[in-house]
């Protein structure tokens, strides 16, 4: 890969992670305190994201794979992202916001697994290649996290900026995308079958033992991933934490550090050992909330931030890794789109219903219980690594074999 492409690929992540950090981080505050949002309505605003999730692998199918460039694709999303953000900032009941933001998660979700398909056609060796251009969205979360806080934004009631924030940083990745590396369709000339046009063919994948255990531990770990999306910035904001968001952003951090070190992370331990790691420790980070505080607990509370760079990296990245090298050429669009609907579709989607019903369930005349609340995804997540371990068979999922199952 030349320089100036990855310099492209590396400025196209940064801008897509900061647009979705700059106000998806502190939504659940946002809507709480300025719209009047009970836990149920803001775990609704959340599944949004599901409901883009699953509309993703059909709108990738129909357009990437086969009639537009990605990259073009990419473009015209994020300019019609950056008005909906922006009309986002205007409303003032959750009632008005709610459609906005359906609309704006439709259009974005699909954009995560553009970005990885725009990136992913320019490498010879993801494994190795696509850890240093992803660690530049982490930069961007980051970045992004940061400015909230050291703005107060937060303890000011200014969250209704982060919107406006957002809304010309997609303005800026929409016109910036026509400048990336023609990604064009892979099944230009093909027939479309009925499941072609909706992306399904990579459900293909599921004939593979080891990638149907991965799929369904994807959907059953994202529901208490739901948790600590939706959830945390309250959270931290009820327990004390002065600017909270930029604490949070400490995750992206230690996301940052094992970015860098996956190439030789995922050549050491394998597919089913990194899973099971970042399994592992999303368990491990819902007992540190249950039991910290702002307090004599804040080391917990920072803990269970800092963790999250296992949490995502292990998880989230070697499954995107692993779901490439066994979609071959034909569909890695599709193949993108499809783990995306399993993680943030139809996992996050269930997990947002529930955390909303257990957060509202748990209040408390002076805010929630959150001992209680902590405590229900770091059960599920225990209980889905247990299963995980039992079950998935890594015998032909080693890096160096990988290819031989596709």
């Amino acid at each position: 890969m030349n320089i100036n492409t990855r310099i492209k690929l590396s400025a196209m992540m940064f801008l897509e992670f900061f647009i979705w950090g700059a106000w998806f981080v502190t939504l659940g505050t946002y809507l709480g305190k300025n719209l009047a949002a009970s836990g149920n309505q803001i775990g609704l605003a959340y599944l949004t994201q599901s409901i883009g999730a699953i509309a993703a692998p059909f709108i990738i199918g129909l357009i990437a794979d086969r009639y537009f460039s990605a990259q073009k694709i990419l473009g015209v999303l994020h300019l019609f992202g950056a008005a909906l953000l922006f009309y986002a900032s205007t409303v003032t009941t959750f009632d008005n916001f709610f459609p906005v933001i359906l609309i704006y998660m439709i259009l974005f979700m699909p954009t995560l697994a553009l970005v990885n398909s725009v990136s992913f056609r320019q490498m010879n060796d993801p494994g190795k290649e696509f850890p240093a251009i992803r660690v530049l969205g982490t930069i961007g979360w980051i970045i992004a996290g940061l400015s909230i806080g050291w703005l107060a934004w937060e303890q000011q009631n200014q969250l209704v900026l982060t919107f406006k924030v957002s809304a010309i940083a997609s303005a800026l990745l929409g016109i910036f995308s026509f400048t990336l590396p023609a990604t064009p369709p892979v099944k230009k000339d093909e027939k479309a079958s009925i499941s072609d046009i909706l992306g399904l063919e990579a459900i293909s994948l599921l004939k593979n033992r080891s990638y149907l255990l991965f799929f369904l531990s994807s959907v059953a770990i994202c529901i208490p991933l739901a948790f600590y999306y939706n959830f945390t910035n309250l959270y931290l904001n009820e327990a004390g934490m002065k600017s909270a968001a930029g604490v949070q952003s400490l995750g992206q951090v230690s996301e940052t550090l094992f970015l860098l070190l996956m190439p030789v992370l995922f050549a050491r331990f394998g597919v089913k050992k990194m899973l099971g790691i970042g399994m592992a420790a999303w368990a491990l980070r819902y007992l540190f909330f249950a039991f910290g505080n702002a307090n004599s607990g804040y080391w917990m509370l920072v803990m269970g931030i800092v963790l999250h760079g296992i949490c995502y990296d292990f998880f989230f990245v070697t499954g995107q890794i692993y779901t490439d090298k066994l979609a071959g050429e034909r569909f890695k669009s599709a193949a993108q789109g499809f783990i995306t609907l399993a993680t943030y579709g139809v996992g996050m989607l269930i997990g947002s219903l529930l955390s909303g019903l257990i957060v509202d369930y748990y209040k408390t005349d002076i805010g929630h219980n959150w001992y209680s609340i902590w405590i229900i995804p770091a059960a599920i997540a225990a209980a889905v690594f247990v299963l995980f371990i039992l079950f998935f068979s890594d015998k032909n999922t080693d890096d160096k074999k990988i290819q031989s199952i596709s």
